[in-house]
């Protein structure tokens, strides 16, 4: 199914959703990120092989600071790669990004992982004074300055979007490299620029048949050919939910998922969604909803259409319950993985192991 060069990898992704208190409230901020943390841990317990949070500047998600939880989540783990999902490179500055995560990857032991994009919303370009007239300028450029930063030598670097740096060191240095992905929502062009820097491909798949991206697929092994690279992991990141049984995960989920849905459809003048829209996602599409048998199964059949070496779930769905996610971690960990990395026919490798090296938790 994956390369056997790449061992597989199941890992989880959250945005740090706003829940829901017992009272039906929403929770505060400060509680969702306690909350992200204590998840952290959950997973790594239940043996999963990363987690990954994303970068949000609005209401409805807390995690605004990727590396700030995942420095948080570090400290309390010792196994899992730790990464964002994904980091708005566009409005931030590439320099910076670099020092931070090169912390989190010394800190770690080595578990920092990065996936760039321009991510799915646009609030923080006025937030942080970029012009949205410059989207596609601004990640290109970026990009191609953190692909020098990362290499380890003194960077040498001129554009339009930022000051240039002539032999510049940026501290601290890396000790071992840096894994980067690109994230991709379903664009030729960035897959293109992914195999153009030889870095490892996430495809964001959240709504229709992921057998769809199959041609995104062979695009990106076709041009990192023909850029002269070697093979890389691909990854997928979907939304999905587990419980005991597939009815309970689609009772729990499906009223979150609709409201979070709905309210992003009408920022974005989609029409509103129901009942039937989610149960069809959950058979036909995206969602990988069920029980630990049922998302197993569908996931296995998403690595299979792809040649996956990675596969994400966002576990956080709108107001779904902190403990009801914990639940929902266990068994993605303790009963989903263990089928799909059977049916991979793959050992579950630690970051180092997947390395090569080994090293000792901090």
């Amino acid at each position: 199914m994956s390369p056997a060069r790449f061992p597989f990898e199941l890992g989880l992704d959250t945005f740090g959703d706003i829940t829901g208190g017992r009272d039906g409230t929403p929770n505060a901020h400060a509680q969702v990120l306690r909350d992200v943390v204590e998840q952290a841990v959950v997973a790594e317990q239940a043996g999963l092989d990363a987690f990954d949070v994303g970068e949000h500047h609005r209401d409805d998600f807390s995690i605004s600071a990727p590396e700030v939880v995942l420095a948080a989540i570090a400290a309390r783990t010792s196994r899992m790669w730790l990464g964002s999902a994904v980091t708005v490179l566009s409005t931030d500055d590439p320099v910076r990004v670099f020092e931070r995560f090169s912390t989190l990857h010394a800190i770690s032991n080595g578990r920092a992982e990065v996936i760039m994009g321009r991510g799915s919303f646009t609030e923080s370009y006025p937030l942080f004074g970029y012009d949205l007239n410059q989207y596609q300028l601004l990640f290109e450029e970026k990009l191609e300055l953190w692909a020098e930063l990362i290499a380890g030598d003194p960077v040498t670097w001129s554009g339009r979007t930022r000051s240039a740096l002539n032999n510049q060191k940026v501290y601290p240095p890396i000790e071992r490299p840096l894994r980067t992905w690109i994230g991709v929502g379903g664009s030729p062009e960035s897959v293109i620029r992914a195999a153009q820097y030889g870095f490892p491909l996430t495809l964001a798949i959240i709504g229709g048949s992921s057998q769809r991206f199959r041609p995104y697929v062979d695009l990106y092994t076709r041009s990192l050919e023909r850029f002269g690279h070697q093979p890389q992991p691909i990854a997928v990141h979907s939304p999905g939910h587990v419980a005991a049984t597939d009815e309970q995960a689609r009772e729990e989920l499906w009223p979150h998922y609709l409201t979070m849905m709905n309210k992003i459809g009408a920022e974005r003048g989609w029409p509103p969604r129901g009942r039937a829209d989610f149960d069809n996602e959950v058979a036909h599409g995206a969602l990988y909803v069920g029980s630990p048998e049922t998302v197993a199964a569908k996931i296995i059949n998403t690595v299979k259409a792809l040649g996956l070496s990675r596969f994400d779930l966002k576990y956080s769905n709108g107001a779904l319950a902190h403990d009801v996610m914990k639940n929902s971690i266990e068994l993605i960990g303790t009963q989903v993985a263990p089928r799909v990395r059977e049916a991979a026919h793959e050992a579950p490798a630690t970051p180092h192991e997947a390395r090569g090296t080994r090293h000792e938790a901090p």
